[in-house]
């Protein structure tokens, strides 16, 4: 039995949930650690470790992954995301119905967790989380708010013109008087701008690719190879830099 799981561990064509449960069995029925899986099937210890830390994903998203919906590289953000659901959840339906790749799911997932390390160092008030709340909610999608000394930023989420669109209309829609009329009261306000004061930069790319499972993993070869053989748990909110 421990030969014949091992022979389909290393077919070519197993899928990365059929791959993880295999090695779970190993550790579960015949006492293997990670590393002596690794020598049996030629794969380092660290390989096995990031593959068997899946199956902590939901039944939804393994099957995902299973049927070739969405790639193992999307798990590493969906992982980082365990002790929160909801937030999981939104993001494995982004990657279905939006089809990010891996590189765009990361960078939401580094957003998330700034969010997190932000919020838990209380850094922004309660009536500003109020609002961020409820532009979230009003425009459907992940809004967050940066504030500083002077004024701040509002960064909202979008994947494609037409999402663009949309939160335009929304904006429209609450009959905002003209494009600069918040501009216009700053300055009124505060006649001298402050020194050294950077202009945010907005740029909105509305090429619509069509993409298939496969090229959703933007990560190059050598990246995939780090990911899989990386000596730190990769899933871990730690390695996503803010």
């Amino acid at each position: 039995l421990e030969l014949a799981i091992i022979e389909n561990i290393q077919r070519e064509d197993l899928n990365p949930v059929d791959r993880a449960r295999a090695f779970q069995r190993l550790i579960d029925e015949f006492n293997f650690t990670h590393a002596e899986i690794g020598k049996k099937v030629g794969k380092s210890r660290e390989y096995v470790s990031n593959s068997v830390r899946l199956l902590a994903l939901p039944e939804e998203i393994l099957s995902a992954i299973s049927q070739g919906k969405i790639s193992e590289g999307h798990a590493r953000p969906l992982m980082m995301l365990g002790d929160r659901p909801e937030e999981q959840n939104t993001l494995f339906k982004e990657i279905m119905y939006k089809k990010l790749t891996v590189r765009e799911t990361e960078a939401i997932g580094r957003r998330i967790a700034y969010d997190k390390i932000r919020k838990k160092g209380a850094t922004l008030d309660p009536e500003t989380q109020e609002m961020e709340e409820k532009l979230t909610e009003t425009l459907g999608t992940r809004v967050s708010i940066e504030k500083r000394e002077n004024g701040g930023k509002i960064l909202i989420d979008f994947f494609s013109q037409e999402d663009l669109n949309g939160i335009l209309e929304l904006i429209k829609s609450n009959k905002v008087k003209s494009g600069t009329e918040m501009l216009d009261k700053h300055i009124d306000a505060n006649p001298v701008p402050p020194k050294n004061e950077n202009i945010p930069e907005y740029i909105a790319d509305s090429s619509a690719v069509e993409m298939t499972v496969e090229n959703l993993d933007d990560r190059t070869p050598v990246e995939k190879k780090q990911d899989e053989n990386s000596e730190e748990e990769i899933y871990s909110i730690k390695n996503f830099s803010i």
